[in-house]
């Protein structure tokens, strides 16, 4: 049974609980109802002579008052039963939840960083492998920035580790900020970041994106540190792969894009095409 058959099911039966609790009640009160008027008429007629008929007549309808007790009664056993059930459903319905929320918050850990929340370097292999088969399919070329920050560790140094994993949190944020929803940027590990880009129109457009991104990671961050706001800033130096030009594969792109962002933090001219 799925979860939403499940879910469904526990609905129903809940259900159920609230309507036999209706007849139950409808049931006992019209067996009380009857017992009362029966009681009543014999009142009443406790001085005469009653008539055969009118005799059989009021055993007639004790009788049936207490067949309306016994169902009453049948009635709230299957009650006590369906509501054993209903929360014994209630509880599986919990744990289920539970056990899904635990599995997605699992897998999710298994595919992000802890720090930054952003995919981790085995999804984003995954991604650019699948972007490959894609762009072999279609005819399309794709390209990989490798992302390295430049001086961050004077941050680090000079005002301890939490100051810089601020720092990579916000430039974790400025780089999802400037990712289109069908591109993927990654934390790679310590400062350095890749990114993604599933469909590329011209090496002018790469060059717009990681000047854009440069900017972006550039600006001051908001930063507390030993009970002071500070605002260090951090640069960045970017290597460009494109597909298939500098590989073929997820590897050989990365590497192609590594070493192109080496030559770009040599020459400080802030980004580099691969060779």
């Amino acid at each position: 049974m799925s979860t939403q058959e499940h879910t469904q099911h526990a609905k129903t039966l809940t259900k159920l609980w609230g309507d036999s609790k209706h007849t139950m009640e409808q049931v006992d009160e019209c067996a009380r109802e009857l017992l009362s008027i029966n009681a009543a008429v014999k009142q009443e007629l406790v001085h005469r002579r009653l008539s055969p008929a009118l005799d059989a007549a009021l055993e007639q309808c004790e009788a049936i008052a207490l067949k309306l007790r016994e169902a009453s009664a049948a009635l709230t056993a299957a009650h006590r039963t369906l509501e054993s059930e209903v929360r014994e459903r209630n509880m599986v319905d919990h744990l289920l939840a539970a056990a899904i929320e635990q599995q997605e918050d699992a897998r999710h850990a298994a595919f992000h960083d802890v720090l930054t929340g952003l995919p981790n370097r085995a999804l984003f292999n995954d991604r650019l492998e699948h972007g490959i088969e894609q762009a072999k399919r279609h005819k399309r070329t794709l390209a990989v920035m490798f992302v390295d920050l430049d001086k961050f560790k004077v941050v680090n140094d000079t005002y301890g580790h939490e100051a810089g994993d601020s720092v990579l949190r916000t430039t974790a944020q400025r780089l999802k900020d400037n990712t289109r929803c069908d591109d993927t940027v990654s934390r790679s590990g310590g400062d350095e970041f890749l990114y993604l880009l599933t469909e590329v129109h011209s090496e002018m457009d790469l060059a717009n994106v990681a000047a854009k991104v440069i900017n972006a990671i550039r600006a001051p961050c908001e930063v507390r540190a030993h009970d002071l706001d500070i605002t260090p800033s951090v640069g960045a130096s970017i290597g460009i792969a494109i597909f298939p030009r500098h590989g073929a594969t997820a590897a050989a792109l990365i590497n192609s894009a590594d070493a192109a962002m080496f030559r770009a933090k040599l020459s400080g001219s802030g980004y580099s095409f691969a060779l």
